[in-house]
């Protein structure tokens, strides 16, 4: 493939990431508008132990961001596992905010400007340069792949099942001798995991982090490609993070001033003709 496909997918499968997580909030009847915070979470501790630390593992960095996203986030989980609807949707929203105010302010992190980091190694060897932009392609669909068959296996399991009737039915759910408060926690801490990987594997592709990461406006992409799949599909996720970049890059190509115009009526049309999502067109009706 050309260098710029490469690094679209790359980016499209290190989105689709987070977009997974909020999938797997929506199938408890929740959408997450702050998963900007923990893709921020995840960059920056990718960021800082690659800057800080001289820690520069490819993998390393990938599940370290996984793993800060959650140790920070856990702790909200609890409190965000008491509420639904729009008081979720505004609270995941604030923290991300939260996390994009103290972002800007703290000056040992780049402030407003935010910072860079070298290029990876992987299992202690160093990338050519010519070689960098495919290893991390690799990398990333790899993660990508391993995260969305164990997404399935969870999807599949007793707790996955749980989170479908938590949907239907909470009270019922109750009586049957499921915790819903505790089904919501665990959600939203495997889905800051998720997300913080994401983060991270953008960041190395990228090269840079800065504050942009945890805004709302980046939530609101994940939210829109979560939108695209549906969530019945854990590959619907990856194929509408795809689309979307694809037509974001080309857009903004050829209609550099009206390109979110673009994107808007693209979700129109796919609201309108697809309502249950991308991956209503090969799961039936009748399958969860």
């Amino acid at each position: 493939m050309p260098k710029w496909l490469t690094f679209l997918m790359t980016m499209a499968a290190a989105q689709g990431l987070v977009s997974l997580g909020i999938v797997l909030l929506m199938r408890g009847g929740v959408v997450s508008f702050g998963q900007g915070m923990v893709f921020a979470l995840g960059g920056y501790a990718a960021g800082l132990a690659y800057s800080r630390l001289g820690f520069t593992d490819a993998l390393g960095l990938t599940l370290l961001g996984g793993v800060a996203a959650t140790l920070l986030a856990a702790p909200f989980a609890p409190m965000l596992a008491r509420y639904r609807g729009i008081f979720f949707a505004m609270l995941t929203l604030a923290l991300s905010m939260v996390t994009y105010g103290l972002l800007m302010k703290i000056e040992l992190l780049g402030g407003s400007d935010g910072f860079n980091i070298g290029r990876p190694t992987l299992f202690g060897q160093k990338l050519p340069d010519a070689r960098v932009g495919y290893v991390m392609y690799v990398l990333t669909i790899v993660m990508a792949g391993v995260m969305a068959l164990l997404s399935r296996v969870y999807f599949d399991s007793t707790r996955g099942l749980l989170t479908l009737a938590v949907r239907e039915n909470e009270l019922r759910v109750e009586y049957l001798g499921g915790s819903v408060r505790q089904a919501m926690t665990i959600n939203f801490i495997l889905a800051a995991f998720a997300g913080g990987m994401g983060g991270a594997l953008v960041v190395m592709s990228l090269g840079h982090i800065d504050p942009n990461f945890s805004y709302w406006t980046t939530s609101g992409e994940f939210v829109f490609v979560a939108i695209l799949a549906g969530w019945q599909s854990v590959l619907a996720v990856f194929v509408a993070s795809t689309v979307l970049e694809v037509v974001r890059s080309f857009s903004s190509s050829y209609f550099p001033n009206t390109w979110q115009l673009v994107l808007g009526l693209f979700l129109l049309f796919v609201i309108r003709f697809l309502p249950r999502g991308i991956g209503s067109l090969w799961i039936r009706e009748n399958q969860r």
